[in-house]
């Protein structure tokens, strides 16, 4: 059976659900974690340092367009993952030592993690061990691991393991996170420690939003202040200042979109971020280890304040942005009724204007009337005293007085006439500009 032919990305579609699957873990190892930011649209630099350490190992590169790889290099295994904004760097190798002596990232060449292009922006260290080594001491655990810091973890996957950390960054410059194994297979331990490092990178990723509400936040209260002086003075303005007025408002809220663009993809990707750690952590399935904060308790009483503020200074650019606008139309709406208010008046004006040249029209009608008729018996006269010296026996007079009334009627008919055609023509023109 043939059968039609593959879309164009069938495979990469249904590729998708499987992509950056965890590595299976066999206790004792060490995981390192490190994720550096990259600039949009992807850099190639990440893949090409990839491809350079994988070389020197004699193994099989990343090829183009790949955004996951895993491969094992001897002395450590390496995952590299790209993401929408950051690149993650995966070290595993075998617990041999003590649980944070020495960690995983150290397998690998010191140039190479040197040439790294980036930022970094998270690191993290995970020891998975055996139960058997494991101790109901906490304090003790945080005095030998964890500088003395506050534990939070809990058990998790239904009694299967249990995971502390202190979500602090120590000395090495990465934060730790401790899990004991009890009851979990290969696979089912590389997923829990993946989304422990997860929760951990994405935790930082959200946070990235923060200092970004915090330098808005001071900016929209002086947009609030000065929307509020303009809305002040929109009450008791006059016509003449209400451009003015207009100018200023359209000035801010050009200001107020350029920082509503520059800054939604950082609060809604903090936003996207928060739901990825509520979510890893919903994954984890906690039980409370009695004194100890669990996962989700600290991320509620911690990361959560953190995302309601960059979710308030959001809401707020929001809706600033909406009271501009309106107070915008209504000012504007101002602005047009004044000048329909100034057109009624130069209307009006070319109104009275016109019946005035009507009046005046009229009034130079009736004298050219006067004057046609006037000159007309006049010629009328002149012709009577020519036949009179002629011999020919007429009253010049009587003709003219005869000739007035009928040059004057003729006069009239004449100048009505022509009133009547122009008067037509308008009426044509008007309607072809109509149509």
């Amino acid at each position: 059976m043939k059968l039609p032919e593959n879309h164009e990305q069938r495979f990469d579609l249904s590729n998708e659900v499987h992509a950056r699957p965890p590595e299976p873990l066999t206790a004792p190892v060490k995981v390192s974690c490190i994720a550096v930011t990259t600039d949009w649209p992807y850099r190639e630099e990440d893949r090409d340092v990839v491809a350079q350490l994988t070389k020197r190992y004699g193994k099989t590169p990343p090829g183009p367009g790949v955004k996951h790889y895993s491969v094992d290099l001897g002395a450590f295994r390496l995952i590299w993952e790209r993401h929408t904004e950051f690149t993650r760097y995966t070290f595993i190798t075998s617990a041999t030592d003590d649980f944070f002596s020495t960690s995983a990232i150290e397998s690998a060449p010191t140039e190479w993690i040197e040439s790294l292009p980036g930022n970094l922006i998270a690191a993290a260290n995970a020891v998975f061990v055996q139960d058997e080594e494991a101790t109901d001491d906490y304090s003790a655990l945080s005095d030998r691991y964890f500088d003395g810091n506050a534990l939070i973890g809990s058990i998790v996957t239904s009694d299967a393991a249990v995971a502390v950390t202190d979500f602090r960054i120590h000395s090495d410059g990465f934060s730790r996170f401790l899990v004991y194994n009890r009851s979990m297979t290969p696979w089912h331990a590389g997923r829990i420690v993946q989304r422990l490092l997860e929760i951990e990178t994405y935790r930082i990723m959200a946070l990235l939003s923060l200092p970004e509400a915090h330098k808005l936040n001071p900016q929209l209260s002086a947009w609030e202040t000065k929307l509020s002086d303009i809305t002040m003075k929109m009450t008791r303005t006059t016509d003449t200042e209400e451009q003015e007025l207009l100018n200023s408002l359209t000035s801010l809220q050009a200001d107020i979109e350029q920082s509503h663009t520059q800054s939604q993809f950082r609060f809604n990707a903090g936003k996207a971020y928060y739901a990825l750690v509520q979510r890893r952590i919903e994954e984890l399935r906690e039980e409370r280890i009695k004194g100890m904060q669990t996962f989700s308790e600290f991320t509620e009483r911690r990361l959560a304040p953190a995302m309601n503020t960059c979710t308030a200074a959001a809401n707020r650019l929001h809706s600033l942005s909406e009271r501009v606008d309106r107070s915008a139309q209504l000012l504007s709406t101002r602005v047009n009724m004044s000048l329909e208010r100034q057109n009624q008046a130069v209307l009006e004006h070319m109104n009275r204007r016109a019946e005035l040249q009507i009046r005046l029209q009229q009034t130079v009608e009736g004298l050219s009337i006067a004057a046609i008729t006037y000159y007309a018996v006049g010629v009328v006269g002149y012709i009577g005293y020519a036949l009179e010296e002629s011999g020919l026996a007429i009253n010049t007079k009587i003709v003219m007085g005869i000739a007035v009334p009928i040059v004057l009627l003729l006069s009239a008919l004449g100048v009505w006439h022509m009133r009547k055609m122009v008067a037509e023509r308008d009426q044509q023109f008007g309607e072809s500009g109509s149509q």
